[in-house]
């Protein structure tokens, strides 16, 4: 049973982290509510990462907010590849 709350509380926090990361960053993203949460949860690794490269602390221990952190990081990496692919694909008339 704690391995299904803990990938219960992965998809929640995940999806909270996300929806807070898109209201953070200015701008329109066409995602949904499962997009969202997958950005939440890339964030919160990214988020543990950084946690762990500066004070060398638990990698789980980023919470809430180094998931944000992670996510809004996340978000504008994402929006900056398709910047450059979008370009690419949609000539300027």
């Amino acid at each position: 049973m704690d391995v299904f709350m803990g990938i219960v509380w992965l998809l929640v926090i995940g999806l909270v982290a996300g929806a807070i990361a898109r209201l953070l960053v200015p701008g329109k993203d066409a995602m949904s509510i499962p997009m969202t949460m997958l950005l939440g949860i890339a964030g919160s690794f990214v988020g543990g990462l950084i946690m762990w490269a500066l004070w060398r602390e638990s990698f789980v221990r980023s919470g809430v907010i180094g998931s944000i952190i992670g996510a809004v990081i996340v978000l504008l990496l994402v929006r900056a590849v398709r910047g450059r692919t979008g370009a690419r694909h949609h000539p300027a008339h």
